[in-house]
């Protein structure tokens, strides 16, 4: 598959995956109204910093391989 093929499908892929931890993010966020600061400030951390590592490799497929 060419590189411009492959970016094609992972910016599909990316989207999907995206709005999917989004969704999560917001579902479980909402539950944790309630929680103390310290726990509402990890929670945030790891899911503003999360989704990098769940898109770590669709980035590496899709700059893998010939042009």
């Amino acid at each position: 598959m060419t590189r411009s093929k492959r970016r094609l499908v992972s910016s599909f892929v990316l989207v999907i995956l995206l709005i999917l931890w989004i969704w999560a993010a917001a579902s479980l966020g909402s539950r944790l109204t309630a929680a103390s600061g310290w726990l509402n400030l990890v929670f945030y951390i790891v899911t503003g910093l999360g989704w990098v590592f769940l898109m770590r490799p669709v980035f590496r497929w899709m700059n893998s391989g010939p042009e």
